[in-house]
């Protein structure tokens, strides 16, 4: 099966957002499972992986991940990372370089400067998004030559707000922030509130002068098909999850 991603007409270098379809991984990581902190086997991981890297036409060693840790750290990468750092983000100029970032429900957000030459990539859940992962990853990319309000940014399938119900300590934290920050709650069952996480991100960026941003419109939880979940699969009892992946290149 070929595999399938999404990509944007924003970014208008080689890059993809890319689905659970193609993978060589079964039972319930059946698919395009690209996560290497995933239980699943680890040689058919790097298998999901090279097909990948051969889809966008580079070398397995060329595809650049992350430990990514719920941060606002960004990393500059020139070249394939022996050990990967523990940040959420990159930035490059440099050609042949495939940023990868691993989402099961949490935003990945893909930059392009195309006048600099300079891309970036971020993984963005609540947590990163909050604490300014995309603000310092547009600033990580300006000390690469970008200029933020030339950044186009685009962020794939994530959670929506229907799907994503949190408890009111959630709110509470981001209301502390900024009390504006209540239009990105809708009303959930009993004491609980619906977050809008792209809706939230696209904000950020918004307001950290990116020259376009947008959201492909995909919810991973809603489409078991397409998309890993965390969130479904914590729903549903299951041990574990698949990662997608989401990529960018010069």
């Amino acid at each position: 099966m070929m595999l399938e991603m999404i990509t944007s007409p924003l970014l208008t270098t080689r890059h993809g957002f890319f689905t659970r379809k193609g993978g060589a991984s079964s039972g319930i990581f059946a698919g395009l499972n690209c996560g290497t902190g995933s239980s699943d086997i680890a040689e058919v991981v790097q298998i999901n992986r090279d097909r990948v890297s051969d889809t966008m036409e580079v070398p397995p060693l060329n595809l650049v991940t992350v430990n990514q840790v719920h941060s606002a750290h960004v990393v500059e990468v020139h070249a394939a990372l022996t050990t990967p750092p523990r940040v959420d983000a990159m930035v490059s100029k440099t050609p042949g370089v495939l940023l990868g970032i691993l989402t099961a429900d949490c935003q990945p957000v893909l930059f392009h400067d195309a006048m600099a030459g300079v891309i970036g990539a971020a993984h963005a859940g609540w947590r990163g998004a909050k604490d300014g992962v995309l603000e310092a990853t547009v600033a990580a990319m300006e000390g690469l030559g970008a200029q933020r309000g030339r950044i186009r940014a685009v962020i794939g399938p994530c959670i929506s707000q229907a799907a994503y119900e949190v408890g009111p300590d959630f709110v509470a934290a981001f209301l502390a922030d900024d009390p504006a920050h209540s239009r990105f709650f809708g009303t959930g069952r009993g004491d609980r509130a619906l977050f809008d996480l792209p809706a939230f991100g696209l904000a950020r960026l918004q307001a950290a002068g990116v020259g376009q941003a947008e959201w492909t419109q995909h919810c991973t939880y809603r489409d078991a098909d397409r998309f890993f979940s965390y969130r479904r699969a914590t729903h549903l009892g299951e041990a574990d999850y698949g990662r997608l992946i989401s990529v960018i290149r010069l």
